[in-house]
């Protein structure tokens, strides 16, 4: 069981189109990502600055479309023998931009505990779809 401590949860879906830039684009963002509130309380401080964790969390099922139907399909989803060294790729990534990093069990049944230090939750789509 992996714990995080003080720091960044991400949940990473990889698409069938996604590659190793996506996966270094992905972990410089999340390290430098300015999210940490500074002396005056205004988000400027990054995970470097603060002496965070980065939590990464395999998560297929971001790619779940609903528009059609009623189950979820997941075909944008990349199939795990493409996600799984992409996971590992960002984990790398990660950890070479200085941060300590832990990690969910790829593919595995997890249960993800998380408590929210202020009403922060992004999207984050390294092919900038929105």
């Amino acid at each position: 069981m992996a714990a995080l401590g003080d720091g960044l949860l991400a949940l990473v879906g990889i698409g069938g189109d996604d590659g190793d830039e996506d996966a270094r684009e992905l972990a410089r963002k999340l390290v430098h990502l300015r999210v940490f509130s500074d002396a005056e309380g205004r988000m400027n401080r990054s995970l470097l600055d603060v002496g965070g964790t980065l939590g990464l969390v395999s998560q297929f099922t971001l790619f779940g479309d609903v528009r059609q139907g009623r189950r979820p399909s997941f075909t944008a989803a990349a199939a795990p023998a493409v996600a799984l060294p992409l996971f590992e790729r960002l984990v790398d990534a990660a950890r070479a931009e200085g941060v300590p990093v832990v990690t969910g069990r790829f593919g595995a049944h997890m249960e993800v505990s998380l408590v929210n230090d202020g009403p922060v939750t992004l999207l984050m789509d390294t092919r900038r779809t929105f």
